[in-house]
C-alpha cells in the first residue's frame, strides 16, 4: 500500500540536501527534529555531490526512493535540466532549491524567495512597497530573493556582483516585473547612497570565514537595514559591522527555517513546526532567542 506521496507507509521518509560543500549544513538537524516533533519515520541525510556526479544523483533519488531532497549551493541552477517538471516557483526564479519525488516523477520548487521575504516582512521590514533595495550577489540565491522581492513592489532592485555581466544579465530577466539593474562591485558605493535595505546572498562571511565581508562597512548607514541570508554564525561581520552605524539588522536563521519549513510540507502535506526547527538550530549554534531580534 502507497501513501499519497508514493512513498511506501512501511518504509521511513528518506529526504535529503546534496550540495558542494555540504559537511557544513545544518539543515539535517533542523529536519531531523521536525520530523520527530512530527512523529515521522524517517532520516534526512547530507548528500556531497560535486558538479560531475548531479546528473547521476538525481537519478538516484528515484532509485533509492527519496521522497524528496533540496538543493544547495552551487546545484540550485544546473540541476534543473535533470528534472520532470518544474513547478512555477521554479520556472519564475530560474532556479530550484527543494525537489518533490511523486513515484518517480521529480518536481523542483523554489523556496528561498518565499522563505526569505515571510522572514524580512516578520522580523525587519513589514513593509517593503517603495523601498530601494541593494542585493550583493547574483547567484541561484540572488534569483529566488529578487522574484521575490519583486512581489512586494519596491521601488527599485540593484544587484551587485564581482562579475558586473552576471548581474546584468539577472537584472535582465526580471525587467518586465519591476525597476532592476546590474552594477559590478566598482559601482556598488553609488548603490548603496540611497539604498533603504541591503541584502547579502552570497556565503561572503560564513563559517569558518566570519571575518570575511561581501562589502566596504563604510557604504552602510544610519536607518538602513542590513540582511545577511547566512545563519552560521548568528550575526555575520557584515550584521555586527551595520550595528555600529545605526542599522537595523536582520539575519539568515528565519529564511533558513522558513524555506526548510515550505519544502517540509510539500513533502510531508503537514503543518512544519516551525519553532521547533528554528530553536533547533539557535541551540546547535550556541545563540540565544535574543540574538534573533533584528533591533537589538
Amino acid at each position: 500500500m502507497t501513501s499519497e506521496n508514493g512513498n511506501d507507509r512501511n518504509t521511513d521518509l528518506l529526504l535529503g540536501v546534496m550540495g558542494d560543500p555540504i559537511a557544513q549544513s545544518k539543515s539535517p538537524i533542523m529536519h531531523g527534529a521536525a520530523l520527530k516533533a512530527l512523529g515521522i519515520q524517517g532520516a534526512y541525510v547530507p548528500l556531497h555531490i560535486t558538479g560531475d556526479q548531479l546528473g547521476d544523483a538525481v537519478q538516484a533519488i528515484k532509485t533509492l526512493g527519496f521522497r524528496g531532497v533540496n538543493v544547495t549551493i552551487p546545484h540550485k541552477v544546473a540541476v534543473m535540466e535533470y528534472l520532470d517538471k518544474l513547478d512555477e516557483s521554479a520556472v519564475a526564479v530560474g532556479a530550484v532549491n527543494t525537489i518533490v519525488n511523486d513515484n518517480g516523477v521529480l518536481t523542483g520548487f523554489n523556496t528561498d524567495g518565499i522563505g526569505y521575504v515571510r522572514s524580512l516582512k516578520a522580523e525587519a521590514v513589514p513593509d517593503l512597497s517603495g523601498t530601494r533595495i541593494l542585493v550583493i550577489g547574483a547567484g541561484g540565491a540572488a534569483r529566488g530573493i529578487v522574484s521575490a522581492l519583486l512581489a512586494e513592489k519596491p521601488y527599485s532592485v540593484k544587484i551587485a556582483n564581482r562579475t558586473a555581466g552576471k548581474a546584468g544579465e539577472l537584472a535582465a530577466l526580471f525587467q518586465s516585473r519591476g525597476k532592476v539593474a546590474g552594477v559590478g562591485m566598482d559601482e556598488i558605493a553609488e548603490a548603496a547612497k540611497d539604498a533603504d535595505i541591503v541584502i547579502n546572498t552570497t556565503s561572503v562571511g560564513m563559517f569558518p570565514h566570519p571575518d570575511d565581508l561581501p562589502m566596504d562597512p563604510g557604504l552602510l548607514h544610519e536607518g538602513m537595514v542590513v540582511s545577511d541570508l547566512i545563519y552560521n554564525p548568528l550575526r555575520t561581520r557584515l550584521l555586527l559591522e551595520g550595528l555600529k552605524r545605526g542599522c537595523t539588522i536582520h539575519g539568515g536563521l528565519g529564511m533558513f527555517v522558513y524555506q526548510g519549513a515550505y519544502a517540509l510540507e510539500y513533502w510531508t502535506g503537514q503543518a512544519a513546526p516551525v519553532e521547533i526547527m528554528r530553536q533547533t538550530i539557535i541551540d546547535c549554534l550556541g545563540g540565544s532567542a535574543s540574538e534573533m531580534d533584528p533591533q537589538v
